[in-house]
């Protein structure tokens, strides 16, 4: 375990007067806001008490621009960044959304030629791999599904990885798939450039003053970057493979246990 993990402590022993000085949060999506694809109704009211209290909250996710419109359209939030990092969709406060890359087209042009052929790559050399569901929604990367429909163990999985590495792409494993894509593009980067993007502001200025929500391996580089990082109860089945654990972790599974810090947050502003 890293020195991290072992200062990791529940969420009810933050301090108020760090919660009651958030500025706002980032948050995953699979596993941290959703139960199997779809957000617990207790996540959903978190969002909306959040935003009622003038609490921004950006969702930051490896799912794809397709499967991400109809939420960020729906849900309350400031931005939703689809792809890991790759494309943002940001409501126009006249009930539409604008979408907007981190990489120009003509880059993401001459990348989707190489998706395909290292797609092609992994499913002949990992037999039992399957493209994801919702691989037709992908813009700027691939998914391989490992737990949300279709199962692979542990060993298939690190050979994905390796496949994607070894053709020079970025890769991570989430909690249901294996993401793949070309560029410098990640999770952090995402929430540099929304809080830029969004209100003018640099993070390094501020990244104690926002909560990352996260519930997977793949968050690891925001669990490490901030310092007041959160997560949900059910990181704790990836125990073995962490090697930065957040600061803080919830009582509650999911969009409990989101709901469990948006409490926390709402809490300590009132008093």
């Amino acid at each position: 375990m890293s020195a991290r993990a072992a200062s990791s402590r529940p969420l009810a022993q933050c301090p108020r007067g760090v919660l009651a000085d958030v500025a706002g949060l980032m948050t995953d999506i699979d596993d941290t806001l959703t139960r199997e694809g779809a957000i617990e109704p207790v996540a959903l009211q978190a969002l909306q008490d959040l935003k009622a209290a003038g609490l921004p909250v950006i969702a930051i996710t490896g799912r794809p621009y397709g499967w991400s419109l109809p939420f960020a359209a729906a849900w309350p939030l400031s931005a939703l960044v689809a792809e890991n990092g790759a494309v943002a969709l940001i409501p126009d406060g006249r009930g539409g959304l604008s979408t907007e890359f981190a990489q120009d087209e003509a880059t993401r042009a001459a990348n989707a030629r190489r998706l395909q052929e290292v797609a092609q790559q992994v499913l002949r050399e990992v037999p039992e791999a399957r493209l994801a569901e919702d691989s037709a929604g992908r813009l700027t990367d691939i998914a391989i599904d490992h737990s949300e429909f279709h199962h692979l163990d542990a060993q298939a999985i690190a050979r994905v990885v390796a496949l994607m590495r070894a053709a020079g792409m970025s890769a991570t494993v989430s909690s249901i798939h294996v993401n793949g894509w070309f560029g410098a593009h990640s999770k952090l980067s995402a929430a540099e450039w929304m809080l830029q993007r969004l209100f003018g502001r640099g993070l390094e200025d501020e990244i104690a003053r926002w909560i990352y929500v996260g519930d997977s391996t793949n968050d690891q580089p925001m669990f490490e970057r901030f310092p007041h990082s959160v997560g949900v109860a059910n990181l704790r089945r990836f125990a073995g493979e962490l090697q930065h654990w957040p600061a803080w972790i919830t009582q509650g599974e999911r969009g409990a246990g989101f709901a469990e810090v948006a409490r926390a947050l709402l809490s300590a502003r009132r008093r």
